[in-house]
């Protein structure tokens, strides 16, 4: 399943399910936690369990609530009908949460839904992050949020005044990119809330690609090109990595090659096969 872009979508508005088909996310996340009011949380399961039973041409998240909001269960007998690709789990804190959800797809009979655990909402979260793998094979990725954490942690924000992040803030994003190479999954990187600053999203995204994410979530229709495109290795980059690969396959005992007039070794083969299999192939 290819991630690069992840398009948020409130479950109450299903007008939005629908033109959000063709705006060119990877992945549409349908929500049911923070986009909804709680008064409107029957009507948007009831839209997005009519919406899951359309043809779909994306895969399609359903984002639930928290596993101890008394909505959960609610939640996953609402859409699990619809036969989601994947059940994104807000607050999530490492494999017990992990395996708790897991239980519940498993005794719904939900067979081939992932899950995509947000994994830095909480102060106990941050204490988990190495804790995903090995757990169940439904694991699709981890990501992270800066929004909550503040919250929950009494701080007055997670930004500086340029909107970099802060001390705290910077350590839940690197742990969720290692927790995620740890499991073997890909890392998504969160949100970024300016969604009219276009220029500063593709650099935020640049640096998500350049530090090992490979796919980011969008809150707007207009950051899907340019994530896209961060994510998507360039004609450059293809060349090369498949000169890496070439080269090694023609000297298979070697442990060091020159390349170009540079040294190349077997970490930058696995580079290589890395970039091949997010261009496609």
């Amino acid at each position: 399943m290819r991630l690069r872009s992840l398009l948020f979508v409130p479950g109450d508005r299903p007008e939005r399910m629908e033109k959000a088909l063709g705006l060119g996310a990877d992945a549409l996340i349908l929500d049911l936690e923070d986009a909804v009011a709680a008064t409107r949380k029957d009507e948007a399961r009831a839209a997005i369990r009519a919406f899951l039973g359309r043809d779909r041409t994306v895969p399609l998240f359903v984002r639930i609530n928290p596993l101890d909001s008394g909505m959960a269960d609610d939640d996953l007998a609402a859409v699990l009908p619809g036969k989601p690709d994947g059940i994104m789990l807000p607050k999530a804190e490492g494999a017990a949460s992990l395996k708790e959800l897991d239980s519940k797809l498993d005794w719904a009979g939900a067979e081939g839904c992932g899950i995509l655990p947000i994994a830095s909402e909480t102060a106990a979260a941050i204490f988990q992050m190495g804790t995903y793998g090995g757990v169940t094979t439904r694991l699709a990725g981890l990501t992270w949020g800066a929004e909550d954490l503040p919250a929950a942690i009494g701080a007055s924000t997670s930004r500086e005044e340029d909107g970099s992040y802060t001390p705290p803030y910077q350590l839940a994003r690197s742990l969720t990119l290692f927790g995620a190479a740890a499991a073997g999954v890909a890392p998504i990187e969160t949100v970024y809330p300016a969604f009219r600053d276009l220029e500063g999203l593709a650099a935020y995204a640049a640096r998500a690609r350049r530090d090992g994410f490979t796919g980011m979530m969008a809150i707007h229709p207009t950051q899907i090109p340019v994530i896209n495109a961060a994510f998507t290795p360039s004609e450059a980059e293809v060349a090369h990595a498949r000169a890496v690969i070439a080269a090694f396959a023609e000297n298979p005992d070697a442990g060091a090659l020159s390349l170009d007039g540079k040294m190349i070794d077997r970490p930058h083969l696995k580079q290589a096969e890395r970039i091949v299999a997010q261009a496609g192939g």
